[in-house]
């Protein structure tokens, strides 16, 4: 599957239907889970892959779908029942845990792709718990954070190196009421982590 296929498959999937800011449920646009997981994939990254913070799965469904072993960790379960119904509108299968990341245990994960909470609306320590957790589960760490994030993003993830950082536009919907605008696009930094 090409990358702007699985854009265009990845547009067709439901969203959330009741977002909490406490959480930083944003959708990950199709087109920025297309770039991450296209650059897994050329990488040679997508064995068995985990999405941490899985929201509506379109991390875990896109990998499935360019062939991983995929598993979906979420611990909101409406959201995980929404992953769980686009899957199987799409005919992929992914394993979809509900598991806080803090209290996570699995074996076998080759690469973690997340776009976690960037603690912008002071979700319980942002970022911090999943790149924790993803360094600790997987040689490969395909993550999302704000842009400016570089220097933190170094420093916290030794002794893992960032072999390489992406900035892309990421186009946010109107979601919360504290929302200003319909649609606002930022610039957020895909990085590639790896073990040394």
């Amino acid at each position: 599957m090409k990358k702007r296929q699985l854009e265009i498959t990845l547009e067709r999937l439901e969203g959330f239907s009741h977002p909490t800011p406490q959480r930083e449920q944003y959708a990950t646009p199709a087109s920025v889970a297309a770039e991450m997981l296209y650059m897994a994939y050329m990488q040679g990254d997508l064995g068995t892959v985990c999405d941490l913070g899985c929201g509506t799965g379109v991390l875990a469904i896109g990998a499935a779908l360019l062939g991983a072993r995929a598993v979906g960790v979420e611990i909101d379960g409406e959201a995980l029942a929404v992953a769980r119904s686009n899957a199987q509108k799409l005919g992929v299968e992914v394993d979809f845990i509900r598991a806080s990341v803090q209290s996570l245990s699995l074996r076998g994960i080759d690469t973690v792709i997340m776009n976690p909470p960037f603690g912008a609306q002071k979700a319980s320590a942002g970022d911090r718990v999943f790149l924790g957790k993803a360094t600790e589960l997987a040689s490969a760490v395909y993550s999302l954070h704000n842009r400016g994030s570089e220097g933190f993003i170094r420093r916290f993830v030794e002794p893992c190196l960032v072999q390489e950082i992406c900035r892309i536009p990421f186009r946010m919907k109107r979601c919360f009421e504290f929302h200003s605008q319909d649609v606002k696009t930022i610039e957020v930094e895909l990085y590639r982590i790896t073990r040394q």
